[in-house]
């Protein structure tokens, strides 16, 4: 086959054919990802539909049985105001009270409870099982509030039962209007379990069920320390009360699983159901598929791109190191900041041309006050996150491309600012205040305003002074001054043009 001259004399080039070595391996990893990346969505695609299918079979009948139970508490309030019924012998107005009422293996006791709390009335027969329910919560909330309508209680154990139930309640008004009791009904826990139990969602997976202010009525897989913790104000339950139904991927606060959730507000009853698959367990087989492209491509790639890589390998690892050095000499690892290297070369240059140009420098030294202790109550993991955040605060109050912010060792960190006066070199520590104010590491408990830094500030050449150095010292001797004035302020030193001492604090810190 003819192929163009210089065609030829690029195939000819050592770098042309290592340059092939690499893109072809490339294409093919290319191509082997696109495919990983579809079988993956086809995986979580899957996984999203069966949670929303098992969701959907669930809500029904939980919605079901809980409209069944809520007729038949309606039947009887509405029996209740029937001609005759009052009149009617016990027995007989049992028959009257209950005679639509809903029967179900796991259907507990269903009673009437007059103004006082006592049960009156009882659907498994005469005479009723006396019990007295006037400190029990749901009671209670008919008492105060007489539009309350369908009452769904926290998890309970029944005093006729004594096994764990729900129970649901409405309220009975006497002719007046004022309180009259209440009519209620109790499903028992075992109805959710029964209902749960069959679905196999994997050794990670789980189905919960919340009422609306958190607190959790059932688990599946069932455990009885799960039942009745609230769990409101996490997020994952804000997000379930705030969308009232979707799906999404978070970590469960009970035990730091991540899982696929898909929740729904069960009809419209203060309910929350939510079918939590581990994300582990849903790439668990797209993972072994992958594994076996991966290894299979590798294998290809590595066989194909080895001697194209030999030769580069030495001067790829010699520049990454060359450009590693040169940043850790220069860098903070903790925070990120300059270090005090870098930070005294920069000074430097910056009061030589102070000196020539005549425009004051400031120098801002920050310290974190009390870090010591910080570090003793929270430990260093904690306390390494305080400094990385204090970073991030002095770093945000200025703005200029000439300031830098270094740490040079510790808790202690500086603020250079060239071409700036006391009255802006107080001005940015406000700033740094303002901005400390609000750091917090809520993991660690640890609050805004919690955390507070003493400053101190020279602004120079002064007189006198033939290095950069001097303005350090002094720097720092009114840094010393702050902390002896109380912490959480700022202290600023005398400067040439006879400038007096001026503390700054900021107002309730």
């Amino acid at each position: 086959m003819f192929l163009p001259p210089r065609l030829l004399r690029r195939l000819r080039l050592p770098r042309t054919w290592i340059a092939l070595g690499v893109l072809a391996p490339i294409g093919m990893l290319v191509v082997s990802g696109l495919m990983l990346l579809d079988l993956r969505r086809d995986a979580w695609d899957k996984a999203d539909q069966t949670s929303l299918n098992l969701l959907q079979v669930i809500e029904r009948d939980i919605a079901r049985n809980i409209e069944i139970i809520d007729l038949t508490l309606r039947a009887v309030v509405d029996n209740l105001k029937a001609p005759g019924v009052a009149e009617a012998t016990p027995q007989l107005r049992q028959l009257i009270l209950f005679d639509r009422a809903a029967t179900a293996r796991d259907l507990g006791a269903m009673l009437v409870i007059d103004e006082n709390g006592d049960s009156i009335v009882d659907a498994a027969g005469w005479p009723p099982r006396r019990v007295n329910y006037a400190d029990r919560e749901y009671f209670q909330a008919h008492k105060a509030d007489p539009d309350l309508g369908l009452h769904i209680s926290k998890p309970l154990v029944s005093r006729l039962l004594k096994t764990y139930v729900v129970v649901l309640s409405r309220r009975i008004d006497k002719p007046d209007g004022s309180f009259g009791g209440l009519v209620i009904g109790s499903l028992k826990l075992s109805y959710f379990s029964s209902l749960l139990d069959q679905i196999g969602l994997g050794q990670d997976g789980a189905i919960n069920i919340y009422l609306r202010d958190g607190t959790r009525l059932m688990r599946y897989p069932y455990n009885e320390d799960d039942i009745g913790i609230n769990i409101s104000g996490t997020p994952n339950f804000d997000r379930f009360v705030r969308e009232g139904r979707g799906s999404f991927v978070g970590v469960s606060v009970r035990d730091r699983v991540e899982r696929h959730y898909a929740f729904a507000r069960i009809g419209h009853w203060p309910l929350l159901l939510n079918v939590a698959l581990s994300t582990r367990e849903i790439e668990a087989a797209w993972r072994a598929k992958a594994l076996v492209i991966t290894v299979v491509v590798v294998v290809l790639c590595g066989l194909t791109s080895l001697l194209s890589l030999l030769y580069g390998r030495d001067l790829r690892r010699r520049a990454l190191l060359q450009a590693e050095l040169a940043r850790l000499s220069r860098t903070d690892v903790l925070t990120g900041l300059p270090n005090r290297r870098r930070f005294e070369q920069v000074f430097d240059r910056a009061w030589r041309q102070a000196g020539r140009t005549g425009k004051p420098l400031a120098l801002l030294a920050v310290d974190a006050d009390h870090f010591k202790r910080c570090n003793d109550r929270y430990g260093h993991a904690v306390g390494d996150e305080v400094l990385r955040r204090l970073a991030r605060c002095l770093s945000a109050s200025v703005h200029r491309p000439d300031d830098i912010v270094a740490r040079i060792g510790g808790e202690e960190f500086v603020v250079l600012l060239p071409g700036t006066d006391v009255a802006g070199g107080l001005r940015i520590a406000g700033k740094i205040h303002e901005a400390v104010a609000t750091l917090s590491v809520q993991a660690a408990g640890i609050a805004a305003g919690a955390v507070t830094v003493s400053i101190g500030l020279a602004v120079g050449p002064a007189a006198g002074e033939a290095a950069c150095d001097d303005l350090y010292r002094r720097a720092d001797a009114a840094l010393y001054a702050a902390k002896r004035a109380g912490r959480n302020c700022t202290r600023s030193g005398a400067i040439d043009l006879e400038t007096p001492p001026v503390t700054l604090r900021l107002a309730g810190l």
